[in-house]
């Protein structure tokens, strides 16, 4: 039984020096952040004292996030934490592990190292336990992922999440998160809105794999490497972009072959950290973490794009008539051409009576119409010049976004502006699914952020219409940093004593949902889908096999009790005037 695990590259030479590390490809750097024998957060307790276990659970997934009381001890000063750990498997010594895995029913319950709803639960209740007992927030953060299953998806994986966020952005005590390994997508967004966030030298912070990013761009797998250079995913330029406040110093190798240097690198720079958070008082904690986030994003700002209305609504002929859409089947699978009454259809909400399906999906200017009073809607002059950025010089972003400014006639996805709903003041925010996807980036953030301190300012409800699906990956992980800064900003409304609506609709999946999708009071649309964390087809591809019927559609998740209000489109307007009057 080997003592060591090796990657093919690390056999071509025998140490570790600046220059080799600096010559090894982007993916190569990639898989050196989840090398098995990488210290885990259970390695890195040996830097506190009075370790003791809380909040254990029992079940499926929950030993994927860890939480642990602690003293973290400065010059004889005994400092109470609360440690959150992901621990992305049961341990970083490679003969133990290789024993541990002739053990089935073990290495299914470390999931691959891929947190579930029970996860996300402990760490809120961690919070809250940390907010009881004035002590300091460390989190470790070390995951591929968040589960993508039907069953996570069944236990509100998204709003668990998305609670997590709300948790750590709203502590009342400091809060800082430590990338041990490898942080990616919403698993590690979740642990990551803090006050300060530090990352291993070797680590990785990244929005989507190197091959998921390859099946999308490349259309095969295959491409992983060039993928992973352009997507610019290693901590090194997370720091650079402004997304992690500092690096800590494998100083004498890469982590798994050094692991006391590097846990007594981390050590030292907590102790730097931690002393600066000292500095806060506790009534600051919350202004200071505001500051900071304010901070947060990069995009172009003073360039005019001229806005023309564009609905999605479809034309009738001159019998009230619509084309049928395409793929449309009965219950027998055959196909459907018939055209189809749009009065019928509007009725039902878009959904089809054949195939069940969610037929059309409403533009930004659409949810406008729909849910404002008619020429109510004033765009802000504080968001309306805000264009998103090529900060990595994605191959063919500049020219998508002016492709999609031309299609939607929208700056961005996002368009925020003040209106009135029955006469009342709001200051509304709508997401576009038609300029890419809807996909939640820095503009996104930017836009929240200006629109809530707009509707404070105001004295206002902000009403927020979410679409769209996760964080842009041709802005790297920066786009998915700029969640929780939505969700600060959100905070900050609902603290001012503001009512808060998010509609929910089709689709609201990944950032969207994790983000402005889980907060305020929200109205699901009747007979929409696609609503949850991970999509449909991300999910099947992952198991092997399909989903439900009704999958994630407002009936599905009503079932599984994840819905506040589901509300008909027709009724929008009607359901927010009561709730805000």
């Amino acid at each position: 039984m080997p003592s060591h695990f090796y990657f093919p590259f690390e056999k071509d030479f025998d140490h570790y020096s600046p220059k080799v590390l600096d010559g090894l490809s982007e993916y190569e750097k990639y898989q050196l952040s989840f090398h098995p024998e990488r210290p885990k957060y259970l390695d890195y307790l040996s830097i506190f004292s009075e370790v003791g276990e809380c909040l254990q659970r029992e079940e499926f997934g929950a030993n994927l996030i860890q939480t642990h009381r602690a003293l973290f001890i400065i010059n004889d000063e005994e400092i109470p934490v609360m440690l959150i750990g992901q621990q992305s498997g049961p341990t970083s010594d490679y003969k133990s592990f290789q024993q541990l895995a002739t053990d089935p029913e073990l290495i299914k319950s470390w999931n691959h190292g891929m947190p579930t709803p029970a996860s996300y639960e402990k760490a809120i209740e961690a919070v809250a336990l940390a907010n009881n007992e004035s002590r300091l927030i460390i989190v470790f953060v070390d995951t591929p992922g968040a589960d993508p299953t039907e069953e996570s998806e069944a236990g509100g994986i998204a709003w668990r999440i998305g609670g997590t966020i709300k948790a750590l952005v709203e502590a009342e005590v400091p809060t800082i998160s430590v990338i041990i390994n490898r942080g990616c997508s919403g698993g590690a967004i979740a642990l990551t809105g803090t006050d300060i966030t530090l990352a291993m030298e070797n680590s990785t912070y990244l929005v989507i794999t190197p091959e998921a990013c390859s099946s999308i761009l490349y259309h095969d797998r295959h491409h992983a490497n060039e993928a992973a250079e352009i997507s610019q995913i290693t901590s090194k330029e997370g720091f650079s972009h402004g997304i992690v406040d500092a690096l800590v110093k494998e100083p004498k190798g890469p982590a798994h072959r050094f692991p006391q240097e590097s846990i007594q690198s981390l050590k030292t720079a907590l102790i730097k950290n931690i002393k600066k958070l000292k500095e806060i008082p506790i009534d600051g904690v919350f202004g200071n973490r505001v500051k900071r986030w304010s901070k947060m994003g990069q995009w172009e700002e003073g360039i005019e794009v001229d806005r023309v209305m564009k609905s999605r609504l479809p034309v009738p002929n001159s019998n009230g008539y619509i084309k049928r859409h395409n793929g449309c089947k009965d219950q027998n699978g055959k196909r459907v051409f018939d055209p189809v009454s749009l009065e019928q259809l509007t009725k039902k909400d878009f959904v089809c009576d054949h195939c069940g399906l969610r037929t059309i999906r409403l533009s930004a200017w659409d949810y406008i119409d729909l849910v404002l009073d008619p020429n109510s809607f004033k765009e802000h002059v504080e968001t309306a010049s805000i264009l998103d950025k090529d900060i990595l010089e994605f191959p063919g972003y500049g020219e998508k976004l002016v492709a999609e400014r031309e299609k939607t006639g929208l700056p961005t996805a996002m368009i925020t502006g003040d209106g009135k709903i029955d006469g009342n003041d709001v200051v509304f925010c709508t997401n576009d699914f038609g300029f890419l996807g809807g996909s939640f980036c820095m503009s996104t953030g930017e836009k929240i952020w200006r629109a809530a301190e707009i509707a404070i300012h105001k004295k206002v409800p902000m009403i927020l219409q979410a679409a769209g699906g996760g964080a842009r990956m041709h802005a790297g992980c920066s786009s998915m940093v700029s969640i929780p800064k939505a969700q600060l900003a959100i905070t900050r409304v609902e603290k001012a004593g503001l009512p808060v609506v998010t509609i929910i609709t089709d689709p609201t999946l990944g950032g969207v949902a994790i983000g402005y999708g889980s907060r305020g009071i929200r109205l699901f649309e009747s007979g929409a889908g696609n609503i949850g964390f991970s999509g449909k087809r991300v999910i099947e591809q992952y198991t092997g096999h399909p989903v439900s019927k009704d999958f994630q559609t407002t009936a599905w998740l009503t079932k599984n009790r994840h819905t506040d209000y589901v509300v008909p489109l027709r009724e929008l307007k009607h359901s927010i005037k009561n709730i805000i009057s």
